[in-house]
């Protein structure tokens, strides 16, 4: 777990670094949504596919749906209240935290989740004034009193070096 130093101001961190580590969360959320369909395919069989498109039927689209709003939203709630990074922050070197810099409370971090589909909603307007403000706080941010901030990579440890071979003399006879 890296900590902020007491000397150290957070940088927040910027619109691309979400918008990447959003990406990577997409993907997850993508694996997970077609590993409950094909699930359902062989659990169920042919029985879910509609016969005219071979699509799934209505109630296996709405069943995926639902499992992704719940897996999304135990996912970004669990990680963010945990260590405050999801899969694709931790990639991105980002750390969700409260506004104080505390770590991100249970109640806080499942308000964050659902102010996404606020943040959403206008064209997306809530997740580009990440951009646009100085404090790189998104609506969802604001909403929920959280902040995204820059983690610094942890330092390599580098490998030590060898021990230096002490010159052999030959033996005096």
């Amino acid at each position: 777990m890296t900590t902020v130093l007491p000397h150290e101001t957070p940088r927040p961190a910027g619109f691309w670094i979400r918008a990447a580590a959003l990406l990577v969360d997409f993907v997850i959320f993508y694996v997970a949504e077609h590993s409950f369909r094909f699930a359902a395919y062989r659990w169920w069989g042919d029985d879910v596919r509609d016969l005219d498109s071979g699509d799934a039927t209505l109630v296996v689209r709405i069943l995926a749906d639902v499992f992704m709003l719940v897996f999304a939203g135990v996912y970004t709630t669990v990680l963010h209240t945990m260590d405050g990074q999801t899969i694709g922050k931790m990639l991105m070197g980002a750390r969700v935290v409260g506004a104080d810099g505390a770590p991100l409370p249970l109640g806080a971090a499942l308000l964050r989740y659902v102010a996404y589909f606020v943040s959403a909603a206008p064209l997306a307007m809530g997740f580009i004034m990440a951009g646009l403000r100085r404090d790189k706080r998104a609506l969802h941010d604001l909403i929920a009193g959280s902040r995204v901030d820059r983690i610094r990579a942890r330092p390599r440890a580098r490998a030590a070096a060898p021990p230096a071979q002490a010159p052999v003399t030959p033996p005096v006879a």
